[in-house]
């Protein structure tokens, strides 16, 4: 079955409830279900919608953190960038990044310390080692003010942040997770003891279809909601609090030629990146504020916008001003609560809570993007002997969907050569655009056969819905990836809504109401 076409049966069981598909939820319902647990995953609105689509969009250290001595989070940072970008090398992909030096920061000789350490706390397969530039001969220097005129590289990778996500859905799904987007857990209590301990839970679908799951064990990783799912499952307890965290983006046209990306610093001890994003535009983040509003509904203010085009502006020859931007994100990253009173400097590792009085309930806190499969891993290790489940941890040598670009285990060759794998594309499917096939190339990876399967010609593609976009893309993503809504397609599942003029997501949802996914 494919995977998006998912469903339960009003009264089911599994050994895992899954409650939340952000990037921590799905790789976690990917490593159980790879063990040979039975999975559920529900997730009240798309897969990736909130937080884990709000990132800067980097596989990385964290090189500040090391001001702040995590060196533990920092090293399992590092170990983890070369695994995921083995894993994805059509999502993901290394990058090198700028950092320019002014009189005032920190002494050159310092920052050329940190980035040594940076290098040497985990051994590097693919990205190359840091060292200093002269940006008057570097083109790197060409875009930046020229009192800039010294300045260090170093290494670090990208990444497609809600892509990764839905990668971890569909792996789940393959290996029989159910997925369950747009469904609401609603009411959760534990029931027996012993070995009949079990979670019973009512799910609630967008159609308003209830569904019953008894569940062994339930594992809440709710994202900005974990401390309150808590509270609905374990009502009176003493667990962890989240700090809520906003980082703010912006996007502008594109201000440089370059491949490499920026690492601005800041008087006030933040970091801002300008990264090449979309070829045609450069992304700009990121602000952190501690933030108390409604956390589905996280928008950039003015003073955040403002911020980051002064601070950007401090660096470029061309100043950038609020009317340059194109578009804006904004996140709220639900952090360990701890003694930190500048946002900034609070902890970006995670903790897991495991309540065992009866069912078990594992809760997540805390987390990045970098380090979800050694977190789910490391969850899965926690909870599964709980369920008698012995089998070991797989992730660290598996591919995610699509990116067995040459052959079935990861390969540093897929990311050093994943040029030549998309010019074998773009000849095998020579009846398309070079440029479409590139973007699919990055967008699905080998899954693009899947795409394209039993299409010989552009015509066999179905009606171009908006440039670029074709019927056949839109159905797969329905049918394999739980795409709903011109939301899910033109801004998670991909970044079209960039490209494309803004009465596009209007005319695509008419589409989408015209032509009903057929089973």
């Amino acid at each position: 079955m494919a995977a998006a076409r998912q469903g339960v049966d009003t009264k089911t069981a599994c050994d895992v409830l899954v409650v939340g598909g952000g990037i921590n939820g799905a790789g976690i319902a990917r490593d159980a279900a790879g063990r040979g647990l039975s999975v559920v995953l529900c997730e009240k609105d798309d897969l990736a919608s909130h937080t884990s689509s709000a990132s800067t969009k980097l596989i990385h250290g964290g090189l500040r953190y090391l001001e702040y001595y995590e060196f533990g989070l920092v090293r399992k940072a590092l170990i983890e960038r070369e695994v995921l970008l083995r894993s994805a090398p059509h999502i993901m992909w290394p990058l090198r990044f700028v950092m320019p030096h002014a009189k005032g920061q920190r002494p050159a000789w310092l920052i050329r310390a940190g980035l040594f350490l940076y290098d040497m706390l985990a051994k590097r397969e693919i990205l190359p080692a840091s060292s200093g530039i002269d940006l008057e001969r570097h083109a790197a220097g060409q875009p930046l003010k020229p009192e800039f005129k010294r300045g260090f590289v170093y290494s670090d990778g990208w990444v497609d942040d809600a892509r990764l996500v839905v990668l971890n859905a569909i792996d789940a799904a393959d290996k029989g997770a159910t997925i369950l987007t747009q469904t609401r857990c609603t009411a959760l209590r534990r029931d027996g003891a012993g070995e009949d301990a079990c979670w019973e839970a009512t799910l609630l679908q967008a159609d308003g279809r209830e569904l019953s799951v008894r569940a062994r064990s339930v594992v809440n990783a709710a994202g900005p909601w974990t401390a309150e799912f808590l509270q609905q499952a374990a009502p009176g307890g003493q667990g962890r609090h989240l700090r809520l965290i906003k980082g703010s983006h912006i996007v502008v046209k594109r201000l440089f030629a370059h491949d490499h990306a920026y690492i601005f610093q800041h008087p006030d001890g933040r970091i801002v990146f300008a990264i090449p994003y979309e070829h045609d535009f450069t992304l700009i983040g990121t602000t952190d504020l501690d933030y108390q509003g409604e956390r589905g509904k996280v928008e950039i203010d003015d003073a955040e916008i403002r911020y980051l085009c002064e601070l950007s502006s401090y660096y470029f020859s061309k100043p950038i001003n609020p009317a340059d931007v194109v578009w804006t994100y904004a996140g709220v990253r639900p952090l360990v609560e701890d003694a930190s009173a500048d946002a900034k400097a609070v902890t970006r590792d995670y903790r897991f809570e495991l309540d065992r009085e009866g069912a078990p309930l594992l809760s997540i806190f805390g987390g990045k993007i970098t380090t979800f499969r050694k977190l789910a891993e490391e969850a899965l290790d926690l909870l599964a002997p709980v369920l008698g489940n012995a089998r070991p941890a797989w992730t660290a040598n598996a591919c995610l969907p699509g990116g067995d670009v040459f052959g079935s285990a990861p390969q540093n060759r897929s990311v050093r050569e994943f040029g030549q794998f998309v010019q074998g594309l773009q000849r095998d499917y020579a009846w398309l655009p070079a440029s479409l096939v590139a973007r699919y190339a990055r967008a699905y990876g080998t899954r693009i056969h899947v795409l394209l399967a039993g299409r010989a010609d552009v015509a066999a593609m179905g009606e171009e819905i908006a440039a670029g976009l074709y019927a056949a893309e839109v159905d797969y993503l329905r049918r394999h990836e739980w795409a709903v809504s011109a939301a899910d397609i033109l801004w998670r599942r991909s970044k079209l809504g960039l490209h494309l003029p803004r009465e596009t997501a209007g005319r695509l949802d008419a589409w989408l109401l015209q032509h009903p996914v057929l089973p």
